[in-house]
C-alpha cells in the first residue's frame, strides 16, 4: 500500500466526510482536482486515472497533485489528532499554546495561569520536553511585573534539565536493548539477558533510582518479556518479575498515576504467569488490570483485546475451552476499526488455535480469515508468530484430511524459513516437521513403536514446555493415540506443572 493509501486508510466514514469539507474550504479555485483523486484512490479505480490529467504531457502534475492532497491529509490528521486527544499530555500542550499566544498578545496574568496549569500536569505525567518548553516561555517573559521569583524559576529550569537528560539516558539504553533484541530474535545471537542488562546499564551511567519509575519499569518489562518469548522459556526473567511486583507494592498509593505503564506491567505480569502455568495468578493480576482499565475508558478501549485474550487463554488451558471460545468470538465482534491489527490477529489465531484442538472444522474459517502476507505478519507480529501461524496451518490443513494442501504449505514453510531456524539454533522446529511429514506421507506411521517414542520424547526435550509449544506436540500425541487434541494438552500441562514443583 503507497503512503498517500495508506494515509487515506485511517479515516472512518465521519472522517472522510469531514476530510473533504476541509480540502473544499482549503481550494481556492473550482479547477482543483484533490477531490477527484480523494475518490479515484477510495474506489481504487487505477483506470481512471488518467482522467485527471494526460499521462504524457502531465505526469509531473499528477504526482504534484498526489504530494498536495498527502500534505493536506497530514494537516488535515494533525488537526483532528490534537483536537480529539483527551490525555493530560494533550491539555498541558494546549495550555502551552494558548498561553503562548496570550502573552504575545499581552494578556500576561491568564497567560500566566495557563503555563502553570500546564507545569503542574507536565510535572506529574514527566513530560520533561514539554517542561523545558513551557520553562523557556516563562523565562522569556521573566522580566514582566506579573512573572514569578525569576531564581526560583531558573532553579526548576535547571532541575529539569537534569531529568531531561536522564531521561534521554534511558530512552538510548531502551533503543539499545530493543536493536539487540533484535539481533538475537533474527540473528541467532546468543546473549545472557542480566549480562546484557547490566552492560548497558553501565555503558549509558544510569543509576538505580533512575530505573524506579512507571516507565523504566514498564521498559525493562517489555525487554524481558520478548528475550523469554524468544527464548520459550519465562523462567529466566523471573527476577526482574520479582523486582517489578515489589515496585507495584511500593506504588500502591499511585492507582490513578501513570496509568498505562501500570496497566501495561500488570500485563506482562498476568503474560508471564499464564506461560508459567500459575493460571490463578494470571486471572488476578488480570482483574487488578480491568480495575485500573475502567478507571479511563481511553485505557479500557487500548487494552480491551489483550485483556480478553489472556482472559480466554486462561480459562482454555484449566478446561473451560467452551467458555475461552466465547470469550473470542464476543471479542472480535465488538471490535473497532481503530482496533490495532495486531490485538485482532492474536485473536482470531488463538481462536482458530482453540478450535482446532477442540477438533471444530470452523478452525479452518478461522484461518482463512488471517489474510495479511507473511511479511506483513513477521514485521507487525514478529518472526515467532508468523512460524506458529505457518505450522497451524500445516496441522489444522492435515486435521481435516486435505493432505495435499497441507503437504504444499510444508514445502513453503521449509523454503521460507529454514534457514532462518538453523540460524537461530531451532533445530527442534524442523525436527517436529519432519514427524508431521512422515504421518502425512503415510498415517499408519504412528502406530509404528519408533515413531510414538520419537514423539513422546519432544514433550520433554529442554526449551519444549511452554504452553504453545506443548499445544503442538499434543497435536502428534493426539494422532497416536487416537485421542481429542485438547484433552492431550490440558494432561501436558497437569504433568509439566507437577514436575516442576
Amino acid at each position: 500500500m503507497d503512503p498517500l493509501s495508506a494515509l487515506i486508510s485511517l479515516l472512518d466514514t465521519n472522517d472522510k466526510k469531514l476530510f473533504r469539507q476541509f480540502l473544499k474550504r482549503k481550494n481556492k479555485r473550482n479547477d482543483v482536482k484533490n477531490l477527484q483523486l480523494l475518490d479515484l484512490i477510495e474506489t481504487d479505480d487505477i483506470s481512471r486515472l488518467d482522467q485527471l490529467y494526460h499521462p504524457e504531457k502531465n505526469k509531473d502534475a499528477y504526482h504534484a497533485l498526489r504530494k498536495r492532497l498527502q500534505d493536506s491529509l497530514l494537516v488535515f490528521l494533525s488537526q483532528k489528532a490534537f483536537e480529539s486527544n483527551q490525555s493530560d499530555t494533550y491539555d498541558a500542550l494546549r495550555l502551552v499554546v494558548v498561553g503562548r499566544f496570550l502573552l504575545e498578545n499581552d494578556v500576561v496574568k491568564v497567560g500566566f495561569k495557563c503555563l502553570d496549569k500546564a507545569e503542574r500536569l507536565a510535572e506529574h505525567l514527566e513530560q520533561f520536553n514539554l517542561l523545558n518548553e513551557l520553562l523557556l516561555l516563562k523565562l522569556q517573559y521573566a522580566h514582566l511585573p506579573e512573572a514569578e521569583d525569576f531564581e526560583g524559576l531558573t532553579a526548576r529550569f535547571l532541575h529539569n534539565q537534569s531529568d531531561m537528560q536522564r531521561e534521554a539516558k534511558l530512552n538510548m539504553a531502551y533503543a539499545f536493548l530493543r536493536h539487540e533484541l533484535q539481533q538475537i530474535h533474527l540473528g541467532g545471537k546468543v546473549v545472557n539477558l542480566n549480562t546484557l542488562m547490566l552492560t548497558t546499564i553501565r555503558k549509558y551511567k544510569i543509576s538505580v533510582q533512575d530505573l524506579m519509575t512507571y516507565k523504566s519499569v514498564y521498559q525493562i518489562l517489555f525487554i524481558a518479556n520478548e528475550y523469554a518469548a524468544i527464548q520459550h522459556n519465562y523462567g529466566l526473567i523471573e527476577r526482574y518479575i520479582d523486582r517489578t511486583n515489589q515496585f507495584i507494592q511500593r506504588q500502591a498509593n499511585q492507582k490513578k498515576a501513570y496509568l498505562f505503564y501500570h496497566i501495561s506491567i500488570l500485563y506482562f505480569l498476568s503474560n508471564f504467569h499464564l506461560r508459567q502455568k500459575d493460571f490463578g495468578k494470571s486471572t488476578a493480576i488480570l482483574k487488578e488490570m480491568m480495575d485500573l482499565m475502567t478507571l479511563d475508558i481511553r485505557y479500557h478501549a487500548v487494552f480491551y483485546l489483550r485483556y480478553q485474550l489472556l482472559s480466554a487463554l486462561n480459562l482454555f488451558f484449566t478446561g473451560f475451552a467452551d467458555r475461552a471460545v466465547v470469550l473470542l468470538r464476543e471479542s472480535l465482534s465488538v471490535s473497532k476499526p481503530s482496533s490495532k491489527p495486531e490485538d485482532i490477529e492474536d485473536i482470531r489465531i488463538c481462536l482458530a488455535m482453540f478450535l482446532a484442538l477442540y477438533n471444530n472444522r470452523e478452525s479452518l474459517k478461522q484461518l482463512m480469515l488471517l489474510t495479511r502476507t507473511d511479511a506483513w505478519y513477521e514485521k507487525k507480529m514478529g518472526m515467532l508468530w508468523a512460524i506458529r501461524k505457518n505450522l497451524m496451518e500445516i496441522l489444522v490443513q492435515a486435521q481435516f484430511s486435505n493432505i495435499e494442501l497441507a503437504m504444499s504449505r510444508l514445502a513453503s514453510f521449509r523454503r521460507r524459513y529454514r534457514k532462518y531456524l538453523l540460524k537461530t539454533s531451532e533445530e527442534r522446529v524442523l525436527m517436529f516437521l519432519s514427524l508431521v511429514e512422515r504421518y502425512l506421507l503415510n498415517p499408519d506411521v504412528v502406530f509404528e513403536t519408533s515413531y510414538q517414542k520419537k514423539v513422546l520424547n519432544l514433550q520433554g526435550e529442554t526449551g519444549n514446555s511452554d504452553i504453545f509449544i506443548l499445544s503442538f506436540i499434543s497435536w502428534l500425541i493426539a494422532q497416536c493415540k487416537k485421542k481429542n487434541a485438547y484433552q492431550v494438552v490440558l494432561q501436558l500441562i497437569q504433568d509439566d506443572s507437577q514436575l516442576q514443583e
